[in-house]
């Protein structure tokens, strides 16, 4: 029986070579003007992400724990949206979106990274701001070189390991279809068209949901931290206001906007195509923009790494 059952799904399955993209259906009267937003919209990423990367490099001030972490959460940025917005700017000029089976399933992986890269350095940044702010005297003996290192290796190596796995996983499916309604290729839109079961995909993705619930819940108790500790003090608490707010406001947005995603890629919830893209793609924008402005240039020692490097250039400006 088991033999028949494969031997049918087979011959319904067909060898997909192209994945057609059905997210821009409803933007055909209005490609021009999402052209333009979403080129001005990469050229900020490009721009906000390399100016903040460049400095802290330069920089050897801000070769401090913190600023080499800002600086892979910026990396991680540059990554996530180069798998994205070239493709879509190309699918704005064309009449038909299609995808090559390779491009889609590289594109998948590129995302999924980093969506995964995204929680797993905040995590990070959010116990080495913890150490920093409630036991200060011990940061240098517990953030050492050595543990930066460490942690690096676990904010890229863990997600890219685990996409990985998921990625093969998908790819030994035969699928019995080749629409997305979506405009860009992510795995649970393509598994919805395997032929054969995708228990094991599933429950994969469940250990992931857990995985990323841990890192957001140690996320949680690291500022909860910080806020008892800054709270004691008037400067405390202003500096809590300038800093770490903004910072949860943005890991909140993150945080709703990648579980909508998710239930809706895993469980076919009821939504029209327009609201699917706008809450798809807010992880595709507003980490990649906020993340080097809230983070980065708000942080002094950065702002005035840059004002200094401006200067410098008009200086040599005004003497050439």
């Amino acid at each position: 029986m088991g033999g028949r059952k494969l031997t049918k799904v087979m011959k319904n399955s067909t060898q997909v070579k192209l994945f057609y993209l059905f997210g821009l259906q409803e933007t055909f009267n209005n490609k021009s003007v999402y052209f333009i937003l979403s080129l001005i919209t990469y050229l900020l990423i490009i721009t906000v992400n390399l100016t903040l990367i460049i400095t802290i490099i330069q920089e050897k001030g801000l070769h401090e724990p913190m600023y080499i972490f800002l600086c892979s959460l910026c990396v991680n940025g540059l990554y996530g949206t180069a798998g994205f917005y070239p493709k879509l700017l190309l699918d704005l000029q064309s009449d038909v979106q299609v995808i090559s089976y390779g491009g889609c399933f590289t594109q998948a992986y590129v995302i999924y990274t980093s969506v995964m890269c995204e929680v797993s350095t905040l995590t990070v940044m959010s116990y080495d701001r913890y150490v920093a702010i409630c036991r200060p005297l011990l940061y240098h003996t517990i953030v050492t070189t050595l543990t930066v290192r460490k942690l690096l290796l676990f904010s890229w190596c863990c997600p890219l390991f685990i996409a990985l796995i998921a990625l093969s996983l998908a790819v030994r499916l035969p699928l019995c279809g080749s629409h997305i309604d979506k405009i860009f290729c992510d795995i649970p839109s393509i598994l919805k068209h395997a032929c054969l079961p995708i228990t094991i995909n599933q429950n994969l993705n469940k250990f992931v949901i857990v995985i990323n619930v841990l890192q957001i819940l140690f996320i949680v108790f690291s500022y909860g931290q910080i806020v008892r500790t800054c709270v004691k003090s008037a400067k405390g608490r202003i500096k809590f206001t300038q800093t770490c707010v903004p910072h949860l406001i943005t890991i909140f947005i993150f945080v709703t906007v990648i579980l909508f995603d998710n239930l809706q890629g895993w469980n076919n919830v009821n939504s029209t195509i327009n609201m699917r893209n706008a809450m798809a793609v807010q992880f595709l924008v507003i980490p990649p923009v906020l993340n080097p402005l809230i983070y980065g240039l708000n942080l002094q020692q950065i702002r005035r790494a840059v004002f200094r490097k401006c200067n410098a250039h008009k200086i040599i400006d005004m003497r050439c």
